[in-house]
């Protein structure tokens, strides 16, 4: 029987997420998507913010949409073949530090991203997103190595709650450089931003340094060491795909997965833009926001577990689901300026966003057959989550750009969420009912 690591290595796997849930909180949620918009629009709210990149005129906030879309696409792409390599060869540790690299380097190039720069902002932004979701499928496979199946939930939940604890933590201070920009010398508040943006990088890869060094490392497992690294990836590609073939509740949660995570990814990467743009929320109020919803996500994550342990995993996602699906009625109703009905809404969206990620973790590595190949499994899981998020995005920036209001694009996401739930009850009736609430 598998035993769970100790809680040294515990604790040093959840410290990836301290450290790299930094860039999620200010350059994905925060203080980037206001600075991006500052930079490419004119402060007038009766006008549209246009912007030319590549010979061609876009709305500034589709064009944020439409890069980060692009770079999902690329991650997607990339991830099988790199994390099938990485178990062949045993070497997750090294892929992990390259993409963390690569990542905390193109946050900290954001500080000379200016007006004038729209190419070089929009090329670090791609590079960071890049570097970070492809480091999320070797950090995600070392969860079901260092947990025995009991524990699984409550560990992925204290990966969580470490990540938004320390984001938080550098997010207050990043506030500060913003909001107090001249206590630290600088010129104006995007001046501070730009300086938020190298302290994140910093940040980002000083804390990743506990992970790569307390993780275990595995020996290698080629299957024929005759074979390229590179063919034996694919080999490896091909034996979790007839695996999954054969196991239909797991095929089934990825169905189920990939339309209610393209929701909530989108919600979690367009928030930020369609509250300052379409909502016009004051920047002092959806920074209060902001925290509010990551303060939340803590106990939410804990809260959505032991509900979890008392219905199963399945009935527990599709209790959230549900929830989801009337925080995103309320978002496309929400009135323009209403401070208080935003906070409320934030609330609501903090409490159960980071149950949802935890638990849908869990409950992926919980239905996951026993195998050595925890990273190709894990890449399955996070190529569907990055193809949910191109293709959220990009339908959010082309309805934005097709309707002219951002409101008809969280309407939308309605739909995902409700086939979402309907492939979540799918799943459900393909086991036995006793099975799920001891496993899923």
């Amino acid at each position: 029987m598998q035993q769970t690591a100790s809680k040294k290595v515990v604790n040093a796997w959840a410290m990836y997420d301290w450290a790299n849930s930094a860039y999620n909180l200010v350059i994905t949620t925060t203080i980037f998507p206001e600075y991006f918009a500052a930079i490419t629009g004119d402060d007038n709210p009766a006008t549209l913010d246009t912007v030319q990149f590549l010979g061609r005129t876009f709305r500034s906030d589709s064009l944020y949409s439409y890069s980060l879309s692009f770079a999902f696409l690329i991650v997607a792409l990339a991830s099988p073949l790199l994390s099938s390599i990485a178990d062949t060869r045993g070497n997750k540790k090294h892929f992990l530090a390259f993409f963390m690299t690569m990542g905390s380097i193109a946050c900290c190039s954001l500080y000379f991203f200016t007006s004038e720069r729209l190419g070089l902002g929009i090329f670090c932004m791609i590079i960071a997103c890049i570097g970070y979701w492809s480091s999320l499928v070797f950090y995600n496979s070392y969860l079901p190595e260092i947990a025995a199946p009991q524990d699984r939930d409550r560990i992925s939940a204290k990966g969580f709650a470490f990540g938004y604890i320390g984001s938080v933590l550098l997010q207050l201070i990043c506030f500060l450089f913003v909001l107090k920009h001249d206590w630290f010398g600088f010129a104006d508040t995007g001046a501070g931003s730009r300086f938020s943006f190298l302290a994140t990088g910093i940040w980002w890869f000083l804390f990743a340094l506990v992970p790569l060094y307390r993780l275990p490392r595995y020996s290698m497992t080629l299957i024929d060491p005759n074979r390229s690294a590179v063919f034996n990836g694919y080999v490896e590609l091909r034996k979790v795909w007839q695996q999954l073939k054969q196991l239909p509740p797991l095929r089934r949660f990825l169905g189920a997965y990939f339309f209610y995570n393209m929701g909530v990814q989108t919600v979690m990467l367009a928030a930020t833009l369609y509250a300052k743009s379409e909502l016009q929320i004051p920047t002092a109020n959806l920074i209060i926001a902001l925290v509010l919803i990551q303060l939340i996500a803590v106990p939410g994550a804990f809260a959505i577990s032991k509900l979890s342990e008392k219905v199963g995993n399945i009935r527990a996602l599709m209790i959230v689901v549900a929830i989801w699906i009337g925080l995103c009625v309320a978002g496309y109703l929400a009135p323009v300026g209403g401070v208080v009905y935003f906070y409320l809404l934030a609330a609501a969206i903090g409490f159960v966003m980071g149950g949802i990620q935890s638990l849908s973790r869990s409950t992926y590595a919980k239905l996951m057959p026993d195998t050595k190949d925890t990273t190709s499994f894990f890449s399955f899981f996070d190529v569907t989550e990055k193809i949910a998020n191109v293709v959220g995005l990009f339908a959010f920036g082309y309805i934005s750009e097709l309707t002219g209001t951002q409101r008809n694009s969280v309407l939308a996401l309605v739909v995902y969420f409700i086939i979402g739930l309907l492939n979540l009850f799918y799943t459900l009736r393909t086991k036995p009912k006793t099975d799920y609430p001891a496993t899923a």
